[in-house]
C-alpha cells in the first residue's frame, strides 16, 4: 500500500499538517509514504515511518514543480492521496482515495482546516514530527548536561512579526533571575543561520556559561530533539514555535501581525499573547511585509512575561 502525502512549502504549515500524515500511518500500519513538500519543510519528513521517499518541490517558472511532481508519481496507483497544495496535475494522478484541501477552507485553526479533510474537525490529530536516533543522539553534544535550559526563537519569517532583540533581553533576564520561574537557566537560541547577525547582540547579552547558540547550525529533526530537552520556549510566531508545540513542551508563541486563532501554537501545554492591539488594527498604511521594521511594539516585556509565568505554573499544574 501506498501514500501519497502533498504538503507545505513553509516549515511552519508543514508541521502543522503532519497531525493528518501521523493518522494516516496509525490507519494503515506498514504502508509505504512519499512526500512532496518544499525544500525548507523537506528535512522535517526524513524519519518519518515507512517513507520510501521524499519529492521536493523546487518553485520553478511557470508553475513547472508541478509537472515535476506529475512526473515523478504518475507511474504509481496511490491508495490514499492528500494534497494540501491544491496541486493542479495531481487530479491527474490515478488513486483510490484522493482528497484535496478545498479552496474556500474554514476559518478555523490550521490544525483543525487541515484535519476536516479527513472528517476529523471535531477531533483533530496533534501535529508529530518524528526524529532518528542519530538525530536524538546529537542532543548531548548539542545543549549538553546543566541546568534547565529556556528556548528562545527571537526570529520570524518577516520582520514585521519580530519582538524586539531588547525585549527579549529583558524578558530573559527576569525569567532567569533568583526569583524568576527558571533561576540560573541555561538559554538556547534557535534560527536560521541568514538570521543570526539581527540576533547577535542579544544572544551576546547572555553569558558565556549559559549560552547555547544553536542558531543555524543543526538539522531541523535534531532541533526538534533538542527542544525536547528544554523547560520552556519562548518565541515569535514562526515554524520553530510549531516544532516546539510538537516536542510537546510548555510553548509561549507571540503575535502580532498574524492571526493566533488561525495560527497559535497547537497543544495543551501551549499559549499565546499579543499586545493591546486587534490583529486588524495593528497594520499601518500600505504596510507590505517585505520591508515593515516590527509591528510588536505594544507588546510589553511585563505582559510576556506573565504569559509565560502562567504557562509555567499550569503546565507544573498538569504534570502534578
Amino acid at each position: 500500500m501506498r501514500i501519497l502525502f502533498i504538503t507545505a512549502t513553509r516549515i511552519g504549515d508543514a508541521v502543522l499538517s503532519t497531525g493528518i500524515l501521523d493518522h494516516l500511518i496509525g490507519r494503515y500500519p506498514g504502508a509505504r509514504i512519499t512526500v512532496a513538500c518544499g525544500p525548507a519543510a523537506a528535512p522535517l519528513f526524513e524519519a518519518v515511518p515507512n517513507l520510501e521517499r521524499i519529492i521536493v518541490l523546487r518553485k520553478k517558472k511557470w508553475s513547472l514543480h508541478w509537472l515535476g511532481l506529475w512526473t515523478s508519481c504518475v507511474g504509481q496507483f496511490w491508495d490514499v492521496m492528500i494534497d494540501l497544495r491544491r496541486a493542479p496535475l495531481s487530479y491527474l494522478l490515478a488513486g483510490r482515495d484522493t482528497r484535496h484541501l478545498p479552496r474556500n477552507s474554514a476559518d478555523a485553526h490550521r490544525v483543525v482546516d487541515l484535519a476536516g479533510l479527513l472528517g476529523l474537525a471535531n477531533d483533530p490529530p496533534a501535529p508529530r514530527l518524528w526524529a532518528s536516533e542519530a538525530h536524538e543522539g546529537r542532543v548531548g553534544e548539542l545543549i549538553g548536561e546543566g541546568p534547565p535550559v529556556l528556548a528562545i526563537g527571537p526570529t520570524a519569517n518577516w520582520e514585521a512579526k519580530t519582538w524586539r532583540p531588547g525585549s527579549f533581553a529583558e524578558l530573559i533576564a527576569r525569567l532567569t533571575a533568583p526569583d524568576g520561574i527558571l533561576p540560573g537557566a541555561r538559554v538556547a537560541f534557535f534560527g536560521h543561520a541568514d538570521e543570526r547577525a539581527g540576533v547577535a547582540e542579544l544572544i551576546d547579552t547572555v553569558p558565556v556559561d549559559r549560552c547555547i547558540d544553536l542558531m543555524g547550525g543543526p538539522h531541523l529533526l535534531e532541533v526538534f530533539a533538542c527542544l525536547k530537552r528544554c523547560a520552556l520556549y519562548v518565541g515569535n510566531d514562526s515554524g520553530l514555535m510549531h516544532i516546539s508545540a510538537a516536542a510537546a513542551i510548555p510553548t509561549l508563541g507571540l503575535f502580532g501581525p498574524s492571526r493566533e486563532e488561525l495560527y497559535a501554537p497547537w497543544g495543551a501545554r501551549c499559549a499565546v499573547v499579543r499586545g493591546p492591539k486587534e490583529f486588524f488594527d495593528i497594520f499601518p498604511e500600505n504596510f507590505d511585509h517585505r520591508d515593515t521594521a516590527s509591528l510588536m511594539d505594544g507588546l510589553s516585556v511585563d505582559a510576556v512575561e506573565e504569559a509565560a509565568n502562567g504557562l509555567w505554573r499550569a503546565s507544573k499544574e498538569a504534570q502534578a
